[in-house]
């Protein structure tokens, strides 16, 4: 079957009950400048990839460990820089997924899983995320979707679109749920860092041993121009998978890309961006609220 296009607009009409006239959106920080960069990189840097890891740079890959907060769990060795990080999902999905098996995700979520599912032949399951609960996962409902068959579960958090957060204890209790049939589970963290009243929850490439971890510098750090995120797993047989199939796709590693990235990574710069990220979106939330609240026909 033909893999056919998510259209994010019209996946996020159907989880509504109403039908909008419009859509204001906006889904990643304020992008830095090439110019932010430049006292940091090497003029003389050589632009070739040969005799450089196809798995990405050494020291990038120790700064997704780091920020990550995997130091004393992982290595870079478990670590793929890849094409975005919905690049990170579909090598996964790719390698793990055949036609016949089931995959769980949620909804509303990241759409990209289920149409991968429908192109490979497999069979999606989805567990309903409900407003008049906050959002939140039914960890109940998603245990009793997942059986012998399931050979995948795909779930983001903070979730996308809703923001809403699973807490270490559910993450726990999922991959004890995945556990239970062996499946595979991926947690997409392209929103991790941008938490406003709770601390970062830890990534499922620690918690699970066929935890993967998907993220990015596009989002909580606006690089979305860069295209060099990660995947990070602990089983070495699916990092190199990932990396067998994507010589065949988008091949090789971003050189550029991957040393600003490095540099975004760096602990006093990342801490810094994120806090700035923190306080604009807050402030645009309060100029929504605040504008929502004054508008009658408005909720």
């Amino acid at each position: 079957m033909k893999v056919k296009i998510h259209t994010l607009f019209q996946y996020l009409l159907d989880t509504t009950e109403t039908d909008p006239e419009a859509f204001i959106g906006f889904s990643l920080a304020e992008s830095p400048k090439l110019g932010d960069f430049l006292d940091d990189l090497d003029p003389e840097m050589s632009l070739d990839w040969n005799l450089k890891s196809f798995r990405g740079l050494p020291s990038l890959r120790q700064r997704v460990i780091d920020q990550a907060g995997l130091g004393k769990i992982c290595t870079a060795d478990d670590v793929l820089i890849t094409a975005g990080a919905a690049e990170a999902n579909y090598l996964a999905f790719m390698q793990l997924v055949e036609a016949g098996d089931e995959v769980v995700t949620e909804t509303p979520g990241w759409p990209q899983i289920e149409v991968l599912a429908k192109a490979k032949g497999a069979t999606i399951k989805l567990v309903e995320r409900d407003e008049a609960a906050g959002w939140a996962l039914p960890l109940d409902e998603l245990e009793k979707l997942v059986t012998e068959k399931t050979r995948l579960i795909f779930l983001t958090n903070p979730n996308n679109p809703t923001g809403k957060l699973l807490s270490t204890e559910d993450l726990y209790r999922i991959a004890q749920i995945a556990d239970k049939v062996g499946a595979w589970l991926i947690v997409d963290e392209v929103y991790a860092g941008l938490e406003w009243t709770a601390d970062r929850a830890p990534s499922i490439a620690g918690i699970y041993e066929r935890g993967i971890t998907t993220g990015s510098v596009s989002k909580a750090l606006g690089l979305q121009g860069l295209r060099t995120d990660w995947m990070i797993c602990r089983d070495k047989n699916m990092v190199m998978d990932a990396i067998i199939l994507r010589e065949n796709s988008s091949e090789i590693m971003n050189v550029m890309g991957e040393v600003i990235a490095e540099v975004a990574l760096r602990p006093d710069r990342l801490s810094q961006a994120l806090a700035k990220a923190r306080r604009d979106s807050i402030a645009t939330l309060e100029y929504l609220d605040t504008y929502i609240a004054v508008e009658p026909i408005l909720s």
